[in-house]
């Protein structure tokens, strides 16, 4: 069992970009040390909650001041980038890292961005689609070639000695490529299935996390893939303290809690998705609350109640890789946060190996 860092980013909308990206950082680098395995860094552009558009950027200054923890975009949203300089952009990055990136990809989803850059809904799974495949063409194929798209055209041209195609990724043929899925169904986790590429769980509900991976299973039949659990990433939001009253007031009472009142449960219900919540389907939308998801969602407590709640998700989804924290900004509370992931590594984890009866992956 492994562990990493989803860092959406959130942050409160009076955070300036400055403070809000050396906080990140300095998450990234303690978990870094702790030894957490990885990090992954949200894009969005219009919401205020998550203000990082560049992930790539804080890639880039995050690789400088870590030495083993991997890191990746989650996602780059393709519908927003022409495929062509992304993949450059990718690969070049690639290079930085030095063998420590993942590639995240997904369509976007918040409203307001798809408007910002005129894409209709629908068509932004079509164009991630499409512009997968220009990225890994670019990527994979030597021989030049022209690509007609409904979306974008892109060429590989043969060029001569001093100007042609040169740069291709570090980690060959591409870095591992990651997809994210949130709903029950998730067509992006049925093509992680068939492609290949990380499935990650954005998870909640348990009942529908579990079915995540039958979505994977599904996918891989389209093309003869054999996937494996090790390699599915499920996030969740976790505070640890020596008490369980300690780490309720330390969430529920504090930015994980404000995140959730001021932003998340409101971004869902607008969405019409507030139902990913429910811990089962008879609850009613209207009791979807901060305390009902800190109660029966997250996984907070004292190391050996996290313990428990991280081992009984394990067993009920069928075993999984990594779980990815969710990283919220504390940093006007910074020692809050940072015991949390300590306790997690060096007192939860432990553990969680000890109690899982059966290994599955």
């Amino acid at each position: 069992m492994k562990l990493g860092m989803f860092l959406q980013p959130s942050h409160p909308p009076e955070r300036n970009p400055y403070d809000a990206t050396e906080w990140d950082l300095e998450v990234i680098r303690l978990a870094d040390q702790l030894g957490y395995k990885e990090a992954w860094i949200g894009e969005h552009y219009t919401s205020t909650w998550e203000p990082i558009p560049a992930p790539d950027l804080m890639i880039a200054q995050a690789l400088k001041s870590t030495k083993q923890i991997k890191l990746a975009p989650g996602a780059h949203l393709l519908p927003y980038h022409h495929p062509v300089e992304l993949a450059h952009r990718v690969a070049y990055l690639d290079h930085l890292a030095q063998g420590r990136l993942i590639l995240g990809v997904g369509a976007g989803a918040i409203p307001t961005d798809l408007e910002t850059f005129g894409v209709e809904f629908g068509e932004n799974r079509k164009m991630m689609g499409e512009a997968l495949e220009i990225i890994l063409k670019l990527w994979k194929e030597e021989e030049p070639f022209e690509y007609k798209g409904k979306y974008w055209n892109a060429n590989k041209v043969k060029g001569n000695d001093i100007l042609k195609p040169h740069m291709k990724p570090f980690q060959q043929p591409h870095p591992p490529i990651g997809v994210t899925g949130l709903s029950p169904g998730s067509e992006t986790l049925k093509m992680a299935g068939e492609k290949g590429f990380i499935p990650m769980s954005l998870g909640n509900n348990i009942e529908y996390i579990a079915s995540h991976w039958k979505d994977v299973e599904e996918g891989a039949k389209r093309s003869g893939k054999n996937p494996q659990r090790s390699d599915w990433r499920i996030t969740r939001d976790v505070f640890v303290a020596d008490t369980d009253e300690e780490a309720l007031e330390g969430s529920l009472h504090s930015m994980m809690g404000r995140h959730y009142r001021e932003y998340y449960l409101p971004l869902f219900r607008l969405l019409g998705g507030v139902s990913v919540f429910k811990h089962n389907s008879s609850v009613d939308e209207n009791d979807i609350t901060p305390e009902y998801v800190a109660k029966h969602n997250w996984l907070i407590g004292s190391p050996e109640t996290v313990a428990t709640k991280f081992a009984n998700l394990y067993e009920a989804v069928g075993g999984f890789g990594t779980l990815l924290v969710v990283s919220y900004d504390y940093s006007e509370e910074p020692e809050a946060w940072k015991k949390s992931m300590r306790l997690l590594k060096e007192e939860v984890l432990p553990r969680v190996e000890q109690k899982i009866s059966k290994v599955i992956i």
